[in-house]
C-alpha cells in the first residue's frame, strides 16, 4: 500500500484527527476560562514535589515557545499528530514486509 492509498483508506480517521487538532485551541481557552489545572500537577504542588526534567522536550507543555497558548497548542497538536502518523505508517510497513 502506497501513501496515497493509505490516505484514501483512512480518510475518515484522518478527518477526525484534523478536526480535533482544529478544535484544540478552543479546549485550551475553555480550560483557562474555568481555571482548570492537571490533577497530577495539583497533587505534586500540594506535596511539595519539584519538577526536574531530564529533557525539556521539543514542544514542552504542549506549546511552542514564543507563541500564544491557543496557537502553540494547535501547532503542537498538529506536529504531534503528524509525527505519530508517520511513525505508525513506518511500523505498519515494517510489519507488512515481515509478513510477505
Amino acid at each position: 500500500m502506497n501513501f496515497k492509498d493509505f490516505i484514501l483508506e483512512h480518510k475518515q480517521a484522518l478527518l477526525v484527527i484534523f478536526v480535533a487538532i482544529l478544535l484544540s485551541p478552543l479546549f485550551a481557552l475553555a480550560a483557562d476560562a474555568v481555571g482548570y489545572s492537571e490533577p497530577l500537577e495539583k497533587s505534586a504542588e500540594h506535596l511539595g514535589a519539584e519538577e526536574t526534567p531530564l529533557y525539556g522536550g521539543i514542544l514542552p507543555d504542549y506549546s511552542v515557545p514564543g507563541l500564544d497558548s491557543p496557537i502553540g497548542t494547535f501547532i503542537a497538536g498538529l506536529v504531534g499528530s503528524l509525527v505519530t502518523l508517520i511513525i505508525m505508517y513506518g511500523v505498519t510497513k515494517l510489519i507488512q514486509g515481515r509478513n510477505n
